[in-house]
């Protein structure tokens, strides 16, 4: 269900990211028919501003909600380990207007000074990007009132909740060794109370026996299947040795020291992340029922020619 969850996003973000390449290509300031009039208005009679003017470029203006909603959607697009990279200050955003939003227009300007809009493959391109936009007009339209409700949340956690628990991390020390001989005399020695640590820096090949064997907090499948079934096995607890298996480099012993996460989220913690995807599929299944409709309805004509697909 996490890998479910997960879809959701992933498929939101890619959405989010059509509507912030349609903003980054400037096509709210583009003439998509290419006629020449559209091109002398945006070079230089001015457009109407539609908000709080903070910048021009040959009187095509730059609003303060056209620079917040790009930076707001550049920010989302950032991965989630980036978080420094992400655009918060005022300083910040007159630099992504000035080096991003200007340099854009500076360039749209240039592009049509040299008549770059009447070439057939822009006027292509111009053509497909207004169909996007429509699409996407029509999308936000149809979706704009579906949203998951707290009923649908709370019956989603209530569902699910065993499945959306945090991941378990294990703090383990391992010896490993090359004959299962060795490693049983290794185990009774530390059945007698032998410290785990020193005998992972005398007798363990691993590169861990640098670190005493310690390989820190570690997930399952950081290792090899064998490994995760007696290093995560219910049964080893804090403080435990387990006994001697065999792994791909020789025979292993492993202590867990000690253990975190694991636990089942709160609906509170995770009630955005639930109501983000709920409210997503939901407006999903909108379009696709639109879709559905329309494909059986007379007044559209789909061919298709798939032979020279290959």
């Amino acid at each position: 269900m996490k890998n479910r969850l997960a879809g959701i996003r992933l498929e939101a973000v890619l959405l989010c990211g059509c509507f912030l390449f349609l903003i980054l290509t400037g096509c709210d300031k583009l003439n998509f028919f290419g006629s020449k009039k559209g091109a002398k208005q945006a070079g230089g009679q001015a457009l109407p501003v539609k908000g709080t003017l903070i910048a021009k470029v040959n009187n095509i203006p730059i609003t303060l909600e056209d620079l917040n909603q790009e930076i707001e959607l550049y920010n989302q697009m950032l991965p989630p380990d980036k978080p420094e990279a992400k655009i918060t200050t005022r300083e910040q955003k007159i630099s992504y207007l000035k080096d991003e939003m200007i340099r854009r227009l500076l360039l749209y300007n240039e592009a049509l000074n040299r008549g770059l809009e009447r070439k057939e493959e822009v006027l292509l391109m111009l053509d497909k990007n207004k169909r996007d936009i429509m699409v996407l007009e029509l999308i936000k339209e149809i979706t704009q009132n579906v949203k998951a409700d707290a009923a649908e949340i709370e019956q989603y956690y209530n569902n699910y909740k065993d499945q959306l628990k945090e991941d378990e991390e294990r703090k383990l020390r391992e010896i490993v060794v090359s004959s299962e001989q060795e490693a049983n005399n290794i185990l009774i020695q530390l059945l007698q109370g032998s410290d785990f640590a020193t005998l992972a820096i005398e007798k363990s090949k691993a590169p861990s026996s640098k670190n005493a064997g310690d390989l820190g907090y570690i997930k399952k499948g950081a290792k090899f299947p064998q490994f995760d079934g007696v290093a995560f096995s219910a049964g080893l607890e804090p403080g435990k040795i387990s006994n001697v298996f065999k792994g791909p480099d020789g025979y292993y012993i492993v202590k867990l020291e000690a253990k975190r996460g694991g636990e089942t989220r709160s609906l509170k913690d995770i009630w955005n992340q639930i109501e983000q995807g709920l409210t997503f599929l939901k407006q999903r299944q909108k379009v696709d029922e639109l879709v559905n409709k329309l494909s059986t309805d007379p007044k559209f004509k789909v061919e298709t020619f798939e032979g020279p697909i290959k």
